[in-house]
């Protein structure tokens, strides 16, 4: 947790081994926001749970994966396991799954904020983890009944976890209609050949699925968004690669992950298939909405960490004869931060309140905006509260260098910046343009 790939410590830091309190900013957020009386004491409980367990935890990962990877970096430590128990036996589990929890995504959302705030452990403790988060709503939306049988049932009880696959290391895949990965029928079964990347998760010795998305072949003469499928595929199925683990700024992410798979006549049961060929990116529109929300909460939640240890340095520390605190640059670095954070937190569960009131559609424009506001702003705050701690900022100590790391990659994961903006601005033009064919505009 927290260390670049070629290095562990087991160090601890004011940042990650030290209980926080959480900002009043969101407890008047969720006054603003409709939550049930239910979701508020969930909301409440995960809140204790945090405190109680997972922050106390942190230190505990830190020592025992540093013992684990004196021998083999790609294992879980026990302190996981230990904190799933203690939270599906107080009922803290798949608070994710609205058809399992009761909760609205609004609700959902502050928890997920919460989460972000320890973001390596809380996720996982709670099963509420990306992609497996993801793969578990297409499973419990799409899946047949053996499907959910055999793969839904394990990874909602947490037994196993799951990647996606669906970036090509050969095409630009922020148009996902270039994907050249090729699910073949053949008799009763599906043959896949092709390359994936950034499968998140796959590295993780619990990782025993994936779902993958690719062009089905004898589709070609329908229109391009109905010739792509998903299909799941077991990892340990002959002809599945493990290629590598890919770095992201330097940082690996062991134990969980993000590896390149090649698939070589990679041969699946035809039930594997879900929903049926052509009907990928109606479950990928489905699937991408709600998962987006989790991912800006959680980096809101990031974010809210890394701006009190931005305050704890600069109360500290003194330079030039006074504390940082007092110093005007690093004052106006901390009034920003708490105004940007706000704003994208507010941003966020409006988009996660329109999901609630008319579905994923109604909110694309929203989503759109959040993908990209969310992972600026924590990128913003992170790269403020590493120069407020000078030379220790971009050391593993205090654990934000991994942080940043984790938001700047999400400015390209899920659809880079730019897919986000030309979603977003061609809502803005519609009604312009619109009235400009109708003749009662005659320039934008």
């Amino acid at each position: 947790m927290f260390q670049r790939a070629s290095r562990v410590s087991s160090r601890g830091s004011s940042l990650i081994f030290r209980t926080m309190t959480s900002s009043a900013a969101n407890s008047s957020a969720m006054d603003m926001f409709p939550c049930s009386d239910r979701g508020k004491r969930i909301y409440s409980e995960v809140i204790g749970f945090m405190n109680e367990f997972v922050y106390p935890a942190e230190p505990v990962y830190i020592k025992q994966y540093a013992k684990l990877a004196e021998k083999d970096r790609w294992q879980v430590p026990q302190i996981i396991e230990d904190l799933k128990v203690e939270a599906k036996r107080r009922g803290l589990w798949n608070l994710f799954l609205p058809s399992v929890s009761k909760l609205s995504q609004t609700e959902y959302a502050f928890m997920a904020e919460q989460m972000g705030r320890s973001v390596v452990i809380a996720p996982e403790a709670f099963n509420c983890s990306a992609p497996d988060t993801g793969n578990m709503e297409v499973l419990h939306l799409f899946g047949t009944e053996q499907q959910k049988a055999e793969w839904l049932e394990p990874l909602l009880d947490g037994r196993i976890r799951s990647c996606f696959c669906m970036t090509e290391p050969d095409v630009a895949s922020s148009d996902a209609t270039n994907m050249e990965c090729e699910i073949r029928r053949d008799g009763n079964e599906y043959v896949i050949n092709g390359k994936k990347w950034w499968s998140s998760g796959a590295g993780d010795p619990c990782c025993k699925i994936s779902i993958l998305m690719g062009k089905s072949t004898g589709l070609e003469d329908q229109p391009i968004h109905k010739q792509h499928s998903m299909i799941l595929v077991p990892l340990d199925t002959p002809g599945v690669e493990k290629v590598r683990p890919l770095t992201v700024f330097g940082f690996d992410d062991a134990p969980h992950g993000h590896l390149e798979l090649h698939f070589k006549n990679v041969r699946v049961p035809v039930r594997n298939l879900i929903l049926g060929e052509g009907r990928g990116f109606e479950i990928a529109q489905r699937r991408l909405g709600p998962g987006r929300i989790h991912h800006c909460m959680r980096l809101i939640g990031m974010a809210e960490r890394g701006l009190e240890a931005m305050c704890q340095r600069a109360c500290q520390r003194t330079a030039f004869g006074k504390a940082i605190a007092r110093q005007g640059t690093v004052q106006a670095d901390i009034a920003l931060s708490r105004i940007e954070i706000d704003q994208a937190r507010l941003l966020t569960l409006q988009a996660a309140r329109l999901i609630d009131a008319r579905g994923n559609r109604a909110a694309r424009h929203l989503v759109a905006m959040i993908k990209v506001s969310a992972p600026r702003m924590a990128c913003a705050v992170l790269d403020r509260a590493i120069q407020v701690h000078g030379g220790a900022g971009v050391s593993q100590d205090p654990g934000l260098a991994h942080l940043w790391v984790l938001a700047r990659s999400l400015r390209i994961a899920d659809g880079p910046d730019e897919v986000h903006l030309a979603t977003v601005a061609r809502g803005e033009l519609k009604p312009y343009a619109a009235a400009a064919m109708a003749g009662t505009q005659s320039k934008l």
